[in-house]
């Protein structure tokens, strides 16, 4: 995956760094890989967006956040990765991840009530909630892990593309 192709889905750094909704934070963005685009960065970016995508909590974007702070990966790109989970995608993910998460555990799913309601899913929380974190955590680990050596095959690839390139016009010369 070429740095240029990336560069365009994010923001400019100078810009991003002068916006004072940052405050405090200037320094520790700056400091650190968060912004860097190379093959790691990126590569892991997409392994933490995919990966907090699939968990079952709120606050999916903290948490990337937060990992992409202690692991040193590209933020944007990771933000961008979150959004795998969207309201459109989210019940048919997690019901999925739950499916799985039961089948792992031995345990029988429970059949869907017609009307969904709030108290139906706060009476069962229990029965749902230990399959459904399996589930999401085995296919966000499976599936990340997928999307980071993807990343890393894509991006030598295209190096490689490179150098024969720069090789056979040489070559010409």
């Amino acid at each position: 995956m070429p740095r240029k192709t990336v560069r365009s889905f994010i923001p400019d750094v100078k810009a991003f760094m002068g916006n004072s909704a940052l405050g405090r934070f200037t320094s520790t963005i700056n400091n650190s890989n968060l912004l860097n685009i190379n093959r790691h960065s990126v590569s892991l970016a997409v392994y933490i967006g995919i990966f907090c995508a699939f968990m079952p909590i709120p606050g999916q974007t903290v948490l990337a956040l937060l990992m992409c702070c202690w692991l040193g990966a590209n933020l944007p790109i990771a933000a961008i990765f979150i959004w795998i989970s969207n309201p459109i995608t989210m019940p048919p993910m997690f019901y999925v991840t739950y499916r799985l998460g039961s089948i792992l555990l031995g345990t029988k799913p429970i059949a869907l009530d017609a009307s969904l309601s709030l108290d139906w899913l706060i009476e069962l929380s229990n029965q749902i909630l230990l399959p459904l974190i399996v589930g999401s955590v085995l296919s966000g680990i499976t599936l990340a892990t997928l999307g980071y050596l993807l990343v890393l095959q894509l991006w030598r690839w295209k190096v490689v593309q490179k150098w024969e390139k720069r090789r056979d016009i040489r070559r010409d010369l």
